[in-house]
C-alpha cells in the first residue's frame, strides 16, 4: 500500500504573518552526503504573497528531478527573496555538521538581507534550531574557519554580514512537506546543490549520479581514488581504506558498501530551547 503525499499548506506561515510582516523558510540539502557542500534554501513571504502557491509543490524528495526543475521559477516567481546558502566540504570538517548548518543557513540570510527581505520569522524542518548559535558557540555566528572559500552564488555575502540578528525560529515536524514556504526552499535548495555536484570535475566518482551521497559507483572511486577535495575528510569514508592499503602495499579486504558514518562531534545544546513543545506540531525558539 503506497503512503499518501501529505500536500503542503500555508497555515503555519499564515499564522506567522499576522505578527510579522516577513516570514522565511528554510530546508537544508546534503546533510548525509559523503562529497559536496551542505546547503540550505531560503524562500521568503510577505502578507501580500499570492495564497495560491505553485501547483504541484512538495517536499523535494517526493518530486522527480524533472518536477523539481519545473518548479524553480514558479517558487521564485512566487516568494518574495529566495535564496541558497552553502558550506563547502572543508568547512564542515572544521566547524562539524551542525555549523556548517548555521553558515550556509546565516549565508542564505544574508543574501536577502541585502536586498531589504531579511524575515522577521523562520521555520525550520525537524525539531532543532541548528540556526542559532549556543552561547559557547556565539564565535561561529561571525566567523568561518581560515582559508575556506564559500560556494555556490551566495559566496558573494561577506561572513561577517551573518552577524545581522537571526529572526526569531519555528520548528516544525515534516515542515518541509506540510508548509508551502519551506517546500519551496527545500525545492530551490536541492536543484542548486544538485546543479553544483554535477559540474564538479569528476575523475571517476559519478557526481552526476550520486550527487555525492553513498553509492556503489562512489565508494568503488574512493577504493580507486582516495579522498578528493570535495570529501568530507573528517567523516568515515567507505571504500578508502582499501586505497589507503593499497597505497601502503598491502592486500585490501574486499569491497562492501557501507553508510555513512560521521566522525564524532561536539554536541551543545541550544540555549534559547523553550521548556516544552509548543502546542500541536510546532515549536518556538525565540
Amino acid at each position: 500500500m503506497t503512503r499518501a503525499r501529505i500536500l503542503p499548506d500555508r497555515a503555519l506561515e499564515e499564522r506567522l504573518l499576522v505578527r510579522y510582516p516577513l516570514v522565511g523558510g528554510m530546508d537544508e540539502v546534503g546533510r548525509g552526503s559523503l562529497a559536496g557542500p551542505v546547503s540550505v534554501g531560503l524562500a521568503v513571504v510577505s502578507r501580500a504573497t499570492p495564497a495560491a502557491f505553485p501547483a504541484g509543490l512538495a517536499d523535494s524528495k517526493q518530486l522527480t528531478p524533472r518536477r523539481r526543475e519545473a518548479l524553480v521559477e514558479p517558487c521564485r516567481a512566487w516568494a518574495v527573496d529566495h535564496a541558497v546558502g552553502h558550506a563547502a566540504p572543508a568547512e564542515i570538517d572544521a566547524v562539524g555538521i551542525i555549523g556548517a548548518l548555521r553558515l550556509a543557513g546565516q549565508r542564505a540570510l544574508a543574501e536577502v538581507a541585502l536586498r531589504g527581505h531579511l524575515p522577521g520569522a523562520i521555520i525550520l524542518d525537524g525539531t532543532m534550531n541548528w540556526l542559532r548559535p549556543a552561547p559557547a558557540d556565539a564565535a561561529e555566528q561571525t566567523t568561518a574557519p581560515a582559508a575556506v572559500t564559500p560556494v555556490g552564488p551566495a559566496a558573494s555575502v561577506a561572513v561577517a554580514s551573518a552577524a545581522r540578528p537571526i529572526p526569531s525560529v519555528y520548528t516544525s515536524v515534516k515542515a518541509d512537506a506540510h508548509c508551502a514556504v519551506v517546500a519551496a526552499a527545500s525545492v530551490l535548495a536541492k536543484v542548486e546543490r544538485d546543479a553544483l555536484m554535477t559540474a564538479l570535475p569528476d575523475p571517476g566518482y559519478d557526481w552526476t549520479r550520486n550527487k555525492g551521497y553513498t553509492s556503489p559507483a562512489h565508494i568503488e572511486g574512493l577504493a580507486r581514488l582516495g579522498a578528493s577535495d570535495q570529501h568530507r575528510r573528517s567523516w568515515h569514508l567507505p571504500g578508502l581504506d582499501r586505497f589507503t592499503a593499497r597505497a601502503a602495499g598491502a592486500d585490501p579486504a574486499p569491497l562492501r558498501a557501507a553508510a555513512p558514518v560521521q566522525a564524532p562531534t561536539r554536541t551543545v545544546a541550544v540555549a534559547d530551547a523553550p521548556a516544552g513543545p509548543a502546542a500541536g506540531r510546532d515549536a518556538h525558539w525565540a
